[in-house]
C-alpha cells in the first residue's frame, strides 16, 4: 500500500484514487454538493481554497488545497 501526501500532512492510499480533477466546473461542484449531502466528503484543505478533488473507488470525495498538477507528480513518483 503506497501512501501519497495530499497536503497539510494528510495521506491517501494511491490505489484507492480513481481520479484527480479541478473543482472549477459546475458539474464537479454539483458532485461535491451531492457528496456533502450524503456525508461522503473528506475536506483536508484546512480552510484553504480547494484546488483539487480526489475521487476514490469507495465514492468518497476528498478536497485538497494542492493543485491537480502537484498531486499528479506525487502519484507518478509513487508508481
Amino acid at each position: 500500500m503506497k501512501l501519497v501526501d495530499i497536503g497539510n500532512g494528510n495521506f491517501i492510499s494511491a490505489g484507492r484514487v480513481v481520479a484527480v480533477i479541478s473543482p472549477d466546473s459546475l458539474p464537479v461542484r454539483r458532485l461535491i454538493q451531492d457528496a456533502k449531502n450524503i456525508g461522503r466528503v473528506i475536506d483536508v484543505s484546512c480552510g484553504k481554497k480547494t484546488k483539487a478533488v480526489l475521487i476514490t473507488d469507495s465514492d468518497h470525495i476528498v478536497l485538497s488545497a494542492e493543485t491537480p498538477q502537484e498531486l499528479n507528480e506525487r502519484f507518478s513518483h509513487e508508481q
